[in-house]
């Protein structure tokens, strides 16, 4: 059986037997609060336990590295809508120790890329167009550069609002253990 496939089947019990309804809530997280952390799968179940937040709490957005990479991309709309329409009034960055994104190598990456089909025509024409894949697929000088860079996007941002604490942590993904990185209650 394909994924696709597995996953229609165990959603039609899943909806028949009515399972959803352990996981209502509304749209507005509970305890106002936006997350950003990384994508890894080791953090998927770890970091709601160990942060205290369950289904409906938090708003979680969730990227390579927990890098807001463009004030203006699409993480940083997504903690601001998290704001302003969805009522957050806390942001939390959360990394993670042994994140895949300090080690990554761009040159690597484009050759996986190319092994798995992309012609080198479509990389030069990237190239060409003012895409530096070498500079867009960098990884993070380490784990805590990488909190505190975003933090302080989202800090100097213009559209935040006065007086909004925004904070880094770094998660233990063998235990789930916190690190203050940066205190957003201090920058007020």
């Amino acid at each position: 059986m394909n994924h696709i496939s597995e996953i229609l089947e165990y959603n039609k019990h899943f909806v028949e037997d009515k399972q959803y309804e352990a996981y209502r809530t509304s749209k507005f997280p509970d305890k106002k609060i936006v997350v950003i952390t990384c994508m890894d799968t080791r953090l998927t179940e770890l970091l709601p336990k160990a942060m205290n937040f369950k289904n409906g709490d938090v708003k979680l957005i969730k990227n390579a590295g927990a890098v807001i990479s463009q004030p203006f991309g699409s993480v940083m709309r997504s903690v601001l809508i998290a704001i302003y329409e969805l009522q957050a009034d806390e942001v939390f960055v959360v990394g993670h120790l042994d994140c895949g994104m300090a080690s990554l190598n761009a040159d690597h990456m484009i050759e996986m890329i190319k092994e798995r089909g992309v012609s080198d025509i479509v990389l030069s024409t990237l190239e060409h167009s003012g895409i530096r894949l070498s500079k867009w697929l960098r990884g993070l000088e380490n784990e805590r550069a990488g909190v505190i860079y975003s933090v302080n996007i989202i800090n100097n941002h213009p559209l935040l609002p006065p007086n909004l604490p925004v904070h880094g942590m770094l998660i233990d993904p063998e235990n789930g253990a916190l690190e203050l990185v940066v205190d957003g209650y201090k920058n007020l």
